[in-house]
């Protein structure tokens, strides 16, 4: 089985479902003869033809209308947001036309659409190439939002997503896309030392709504997504403590059973994501847990967030949660009565 990252994982992806349905094409800013800012399309326009993987104009609401009306005529496109930063552009596109189609057209028309976009920080992008916008989307009834952490995630979600009859989406947080980075400050192995790195070549499929336990344990709870399932992971060894951790790789839908079976167990839980605290969908995950576990919980239930300012340049690493921030958290709701 071969190793990937998640650049190669995705790019694989798209590549098994172009090839397996004709239906599928691939478009966006510089995705076809380029292969995109950072290469996830890279050979798939040589290789499928122009007419199935192709260039657009640069206009975010122009290429989601596109692929509204492709999928309404039976394809099934997989459009990129080149940064999720550029996403806001096509927001009413997605929010009020792509969304609700299904809906308002009583079943008769759907939109197979899934939305690929990298997100978050990491890569020194400043404060309009890393932010963090899930949580404008899992707002929005009629949307699936999907966030790998791994490359074999990355490569089945995907499918599973492009196969979905309801749009999706499918954000790729770029920290991760290559591994492990020299300058990273946490030193975070994202799948050096545990599996995910190998990808098989052909078909395969992970489930949507379904999160998965990363680390079992019994003192605690933590959730998170994406990149910050790899720091939480790092904080959890360097707090010792004993500590479950939950990847939830889809937001929408949420798999709140299994959310609940661990902080039941446990007792305690620490939330983390990279988007700003306010209103960031961490909130949404805490409520649910306090709606669900009250009477289980032995501390209150902490988040460990980005703050509440733009992105900034220079302080990246010290605006994402980090794995210091992460243990202190740990010890601080083990040690509390």
């Amino acid at each position: 089985m071969p190793s990937m990252n998640m650049i190669q994982a995705v790019r694989s992806g798209l590549d098994v479902m172009l090839e397996r349905d004709q239906s599928v094409c691939v478009f966006g800013e510089d995705v076809g003869y380029f292969g995109g800012v950072f290469r996830a399309t890279e050979g798939l326009q040589k290789k499928h033809g122009k007419h199935r993987v192709f260039d657009t104009p640069l206009a975010e609401g122009g290429i989601m209308g596109i692929a509204i009306g492709m999928g309404i005529e039976g394809l099934r496109p997989v459009p990129e947001i080149q940064f999720a930063d550029y996403i806001f552009p096509a927001f009413d596109q997605i929010t009020n036309e792509l969304a609700k189609l299904r809906y308002r057209s009583g079943g008769e028309w759907t939109a197979p659409v899934t939305i690929r976009t990298p997100c978050g920080g990491g890569i020194h992008g400043g404060l309009f190439h890393s932010q963090s916008p899930e949580a404008y989307f899992t707002h929005t009834p009629g949307l699936f939002v999907v966030i790998p952490s791994n490359p074999y995630d990355a490569k089945g979600l995907l499918i599973s997503s492009i196969e979905l009859n309801d749009p999706v989406i499918f954000f790729e947080p770029k920290r991760l896309y290559r591994g492990p980075f020299e300058g990273d400050p946490q030193n975070v192995a994202p799948w050096n030392d545990q599996p995910g790195a190998e990808v098989p070549d052909g078909y395969y499929k992970t489930p949507l709504g379904k999160a998965v336990v990363v680390r079992e344990g019994s003192a605690a709870t933590v959730i998170a997504w994406g990149t910050m399932v790899h720091v939480a992971r790092a904080a959890i060894v360097e707090s010792q403590i004993d500590a479950e951790l939950i990847d939830l790789r889809t937001l929408l839908p949420l798999d709140l059973e299994t959310i609940i079976a661990s902080v039941r167990k446990t007792g305690r839980c620490i939330v983390v994501h990279e988007a700003t605290r306010t209103s960031g969908f961490g909130a949404e995950v805490v409520a649910l847990v306090q709606e669900h576990c009250f009477w289980n919980l032995e501390t209150p239930i902490r988040r460990i967030t980005g703050w509440d300012t733009p992105f900034p340049h220079t302080l990246e690493f010290e605006y994402m949660p980090t794995r210091q921030r992460i243990a202190d958290a740990l010890r601080k709701a083990v040690d509390e009565e």
